[in-house]
């Protein structure tokens, strides 16, 4: 099948970006991502330059391949990552729209890829447990409800592609952060830095010019994972509480 791509080029951060067309035969069983590897390879035969994407696992869990296409993250597929979607979703004729993630946090690095280290520095600010010396215990040593248990890892599974923050209008991270505050905070292991751990990684993600929260929820119907908000709710009770907690021993 014939298809049209309205593909964002950008060659840095710096550069004023615009819309290229180009035309492309496509297979059906391709995915979106081996559909711009056969664009890359036109482009090359031709001398010109390729289309920067990010990828990496192509199989829907490391969340790099990050894009927006017709205006929705990772694409029309509800529930998919951009190199789980298959171009049997398209038809002969259609104009495909693809574009960098639009957020003050990542900015453009190249075409399609963007910045995303912000989240790294979010997770650097308290994503995790301390363990001083020794091996962690066994699994089963330290009981845990099994509702605990199932939505601590609900929320574990977030990559941090950051569809979340480009479906969001005011480019809020709280989805990201919330699931990485809850999983820890739900487990008995992360009780100890709980406080602090809120405290630092809101504090990061205002840090890094993320927008605030508005509870449109568009960034849980975007999210390849179906990261509840229920998150951001428990991040609002934890980060409070701490809070109190910080104002009182002042």
């Amino acid at each position: 099948m014939k298809l049209k791509l309205k593909i964002w080029r950008q060659k840095n951060k710096d550069a004023k970006g615009q819309f290229e067309n180009y035309t492309i035969e496509a297979n059906s069983h391709m995915s979106f991502l081996e559909m711009l590897d056969v664009l890359n390879e036109e482009l090359i035969a031709k001398k010109e330059e390729p289309v920067a994407f990010e990828h990496d696992c192509r199989e829907g869990i490391c969340g790099t391949c990050s894009m927006v296409i017709d205006g929705q993250p990772h694409g029309p597929w509800e529930g998919t990552t951009t190199c789980q979607l298959h171009m049997r979703h398209y038809k002969d004729g259609d104009t495909i729209v693809v574009e960098p993630f639009r957020a003050k946090a990542f900015p453009v690095i190249k075409d399609l890829v963007v910045d995303r280290s912000a989240f790294d520095r979010i997770i650097e600010a308290g994503g995790f447990i301390s363990v001083n010396t020794g091996q962690a215990q066994d699994a089963n040593a330290i009981p845990i409800e099994r509702d605990v248990a199932l939505a601590a890892f609900d929320a574990a599974t977030c990559i941090g592609c950051g569809a979340c923050v480009a479906a969001c209008p005011n480019a809020s991270a709280m989805l990201f952060t919330s699931a990485k505050v809850s999983h820890l905070a739900m487990l008995p292991q992360g009780e100890v830095e709980a406080k602090q751990r809120v405290l630092n990684m809101v504090k990061q993600m205002d840090r890094e010019g993320f927008g605030r929260c508005s509870n449109i929820t568009a960034c849980e119907a975007e999210c390849p994972k179906g990261i509840s908000i229920e998150n951001i709710a428990r991040m609002n009770r934890e980060y409070l509480s701490a809070s109190i907690g910080s104002d009182k021993s002042m």
